[in-house]
């Protein structure tokens, strides 16, 4: 590092749980700056890590979602997706896989026998700890039909290549990890021989 090394890691010296239950655990905390200075109110949150899936049919298709999301007051088209639940002694790797073979089966009814780990990444390292585990799953077939949670309303579309990067161009992919997901299938698939 230049310059020897930078001291640059805040002290939690009080933390309030406002809101702490299965979905969600929101923090109102206190910090310390290496410099000594307090600062508060600083809000936080834990939400369960979770998989995004770039798939892909038979066809070359990507599969996608579109659903009503709230914090924009918007329908979006997305990938599908869905919480990762950790098992004791289970790999985060692994419960990622696991959970992405299932959120794919229950959001578009398809199925996969190619998946490959893209990469694992913060969702938003400013306020939460919760990580977004990227995957492609290729040649998807149908295997049954969709299986959607109590609170998911959501329609399967499919899109070629081409019309995802023009919706990731004009801002109309507007899941920020999942368009991340997308630029960096599309590299890997460039990369293959």
């Amino acid at each position: 590092m230049e310059n020897g090394e930078e001291n640059l890691v805040w002290e939690e010296i009080s933390t309030e749980h406002i809101v702490q239950d299965e979905w969600i655990d929101f923090r109102r905390s206190a910090f310390r700056f290496p410099d000594g200075r307090v600062f508060q109110p600083y809000y936080s949150y834990t939400r369960r890590d979770y998989a995004v899936i770039v798939a892909s049919d038979t066809e070359g298709r990507y599969i996608c979602v579109r659903q009503f999301r709230q914090g924009i007051h918007e329908v979006t088209t997305e990938f599908p997706a869905g919480a990762i639940e950790k098992k004791d002694g289970t790999e985060p790797a692994a419960a990622a896989l696991e959970a992405a073979k299932r959120e794919l089966r229950e959001e578009t009814g398809c199925v996969s026998d190619c998946w490959r780990l893209l990469l694992a990444i913060p969702s938003n390292a400013t306020i939460s700890d919760n990580y977004a585990w990227l995957f492609t799953a290729e040649n998807c077939r149908p295997a049954a039909a969709q299986q959607l949670d109590e609170m998911e309303l959501l329609r399967v579309r499919k899109h070629t290549g081409a019309e995802l990067d023009s919706m990731v161009a004009r801002g109309e992919f507007k899941q920020s990890v999942h368009a991340l997901a997308w630029l960096l299938a599309k590299q890997r698939s460039e990369q293959s021989p």
